[in-house]
């Protein structure tokens, strides 16, 4: 008995040393390679808030993305289904399955003299095709969804997905970083979808493939006025990323041709 006690605090402790071991290497190479470009941010689903504050409900509709930008300052947050303004963030983080009333004309052509249409996709049959094909992240119900910066991470924290919000050059890096063990050349890819599907849907649903695969976004009009106008997202599975990690210093982060980049980046 004492013999298992005694190993599983052994694992727990190693867990624990390889999360601040990785934490801090990724600090130090992320200066390194990409000078005070700002930190990632993470995020992961639990049952306890784990002393994070919950983010306060806006009176009127607000997009997650808008908020973020708390998050990527430095102030971590949590959010449930009973934060959370918006109905597409709702359902894209997985805390409920369907849309919003009409949502096919929202999306579409709108309905004249009800409803204006935000024109995304063509029709609204086609919007219902579009629904079908997405999976919803079971793993929201009934569990809070946690925002860090990396460097605010703990070690109690188990990060599933980290995200990158970054300019053409820092992008570059990073989806050149993702590809380097890869001979499939699709191993990042950009889904249609609003901004919080690209960093929380789509990433989240990727970290238990075989290959998970890295996601471009923040092309969507509505949360654009959220980022700045020279930026986009790169979202990553931990799984992966901790592998992209370890490629930092034997990859072409080395070489001289990053070295020019990386002064344009520091610019």
């Amino acid at each position: 008995m004492n013999f298992c006690r005694n190993y599983w605090k052994r694992l727990r402790k190693n867990k624990l040393i390889m999360k601040t071991e990785t934490k801090e290497k990724f600090t130090a190479l992320w200066k390194k390679y990409f000078g005070e470009t700002e930190l990632p941010i993470t995020f992961y689903y639990s049952k306890e808030i784990n002393n994070v504050k919950l983010s306060a409900l806006s009176k009127d509709w607000n997009c997650l993305i808008c908020k973020l930008s708390k998050v990527r300052n430095g102030e971590s947050l949590a959010y449930n289904i009973e934060n959370i303004a918006c109905f597409g963030a709702k359902r894209y983080l997985g805390f409920i399955e369907g849309t919003r009333p009409k949502f096919e004309y929202f999306l579409s052509c709108g309905i004249p003299g009800e409803m204006e249409g935000e024109r995304y996709i063509r029709t609204p049959e086609m919007v219902l095709e579009l629904q079908k094909n997405q999976k919803r992240i079971t793993d929201a119900i009934g569990n809070y969804i946690i925002f860090k910066r990396w460097d605010k991470l703990e070690e109690s924290d188990n990060p599933a997905v980290v995200i990158f919000f970054a300019k053409p050059d820092v992008l570059s890096g990073l989806f050149t970083l993702a590809n380097f063990d890869q001979t499939e050349p699709n191993s990042t890819f950009t889904p249609f979808g609003a901004g919080c599907g690209t960093i929380v849907h789509y990433p989240y649903l990727e970290k238990d493939k075989e290959r998970p695969r890295a996601i471009i976004g923040m092309f969507d009009p509505s949360a654009r006025p959220c980022v700045p106008k020279d930026t986009l997202s790169f979202a990553v599975p931990m799984i992966k990323f901790e592998k992209m990690i370890d490629y930092m210093e034997e990859c072409f982060l080395i070489t001289d041709t990053w070295k020019t980049v990386k002064k344009r980046i520091e610019g």
